[in-house]
């Protein structure tokens, strides 16, 4: 079986459907579990009926929106299939049914049950357009898959259980050419609540399941023509990475690439499957090809800006070291409050980390404050450059005023104002 993820930028229209339709008819022969994201902005705006739902706002309108989105591209697309309006009017009514309750005390909780909607929604409309363009499939709810923990918004997969529903469903098909449409991003706890696996978690949801199904290989379709060295949107002269290992690709999402989902590569890793990252828009196009073979790595160096960031400063009131102990308080408050460190330094009385600016970032310094003296610069950019040269180096922080400079063997990394 060769398992396919569709982002939302495939199915952010009636005509991305259709493409997608296409690009599955070229695979007539072959086993697909196809992978699909929320269509287009649908988990922003999901995410803003979250927001709103929480604060006690009114959240009529962004829903009615999507209700009418939604319904309109069914129209479109599937005009005859009547079964699967009836569906996509129930999956509203019961998200129309959440909001009319009082939100449960707990945010995360709640993201995790409102945004999972998105996903729901986009893949009972690419199953039925696919029948309607002759393509037989089996919808399937990946919640009575992939089982994970309660940690919502970031859940943990219980592989052992996952694997044994998957075994159940296989028996279940009938024979021929299986075309399976599922879900990215959303998963099912033990306590039978829904939970997400992070932002972008299609990624990690066509991984699982190719670890689970002991797949062929993993195709992500995207709309650029596979993975380049920095984000082709920002650098005019970048190239395309054809060929790189999973232990660079997993460098690469780790600081910050936006392909791959950071937590993609480790279970295709494991099974030795390979990921190839190809364009819907292009299927000439050669793509990128990430497995075991790591001779091309260091070919060309490859850069990530990560913009919108915190320099934060960490220092004891009463200037004692730095220590073990300090740092495992720190640390546990960053878990707690699930922010993500980016980068770290530290010296004798110090310690600084860079992350995200968010509300949460923002939040956990006024926590952190109440026993120790924090600074922080915002406004901040994180450079990292992998297999750097002096000239690549110069070029990206000429003409800004460096903060923190990191640099080991392989990769140079620098907070910039």
């Amino acid at each position: 079986m060769k398992v396919f993820k569709f982002g939302g930028a495939s199915v952010k229209d009636a005509a991305g459907l259709k493409n997608l339709a296409e690009v599955v008819k070229q695979f007539a022969l072959d086993d697909l579990m196809i992978i699909v994201s929320a269509m287009g902005k649908t988990t922003n705006a999901l995410e803003a009926i979250v927001w709103a739902y929480c604060d006690g706002r009114d959240t009529k309108e962004l829903f009615e929106q999507l209700r009418r989105d939604h319904l309109a591209v069914l129209a479109e697309v599937a005009p005859s299939d009547v079964a699967v309006a009836a569906e996509l009017i129930l999956n509203f009514d019961t998200l129309r049914a959440t909001l009319d309750r009082a939100p449960s005390g707990n945010v995360d909780k709640d993201y995790d049950s409102i945004v999972a909607f998105g996903e729901v929604w986009s893949t009972l409309i690419v199953s039925a357009h696919l029948r309607a363009s002759g393509i037989v499939n089996t919808w399937l709810d990946a919640r009575t898959v992939v089982r994970t923990d309660e940690h919502y918004r970031s859940a943990r997969v219980d592989w052992e259980t996952s694997a044994l529903r998957i075994t159940e469903l296989m028996d279940d098909l009938e024979e021929g050419p299986k075309r399976i449409v599922t879900q990215g991003f959303i998963g099912f706890s033990s306590e039978g609540t829904t939970t997400t696996l992070g932002r972008e978690g299609s990624d990690f949801s066509a991984a699982i399941f190719a670890y689970l199904l002991n797949a062929e290989s993993v195709t992500i379709w995207k709309d650029v023509p596979g993975m380049f060295n920095a984000d082709p949107n920002r650098f005019p002269d970048t190239k395309l990475l054809s060929h790189i290992s999973y232990k660079e690709a997993i460098e690469l999402s780790y600081f910050g690439a936006s392909v791959i989902h950071p937590r993609t590569l480790q279970p295709l890793q494991k099974k030795q499957i390979p990921l190839f990252v190809r364009s819907f828009m292009d299927l000439s196009a050669p793509g990128s090809t990430i497995d075991d073979r790591s001779e091309n790595d260091s070919l060309i160096p490859s850069f990530i800006i990560k913009p919108r960031q915190l320099l934060i400063s960490i220092t004891p009131r009463d200037l004692s070291f730095i220590v073990e102990e300090n740092l495992s308080v720190i640390f546990k408050l960053f878990a707690e409050m699930n922010v993500r460190i980016d980068l770290m330094q530290n010296s004798a009385l110090a310690f600084s980390v860079v992350v995200d600016d968010s509300p949460r970032s923002r939040e956990l310094i006024d926590v952190l404050r109440a026993e120790y003296e924090v600074r922080y610069n915002d406004g901040c950019e994180l450079i990292t450059v992998r297999h750097y040269d002096e000239e690549t180096l110069r070029k990206l922080t000429a003409g800004k005023e460096l903060l923190v400079e990191q640099r080991s063997r392989s990769t140079a990394r620098f907070v910039v104002h």
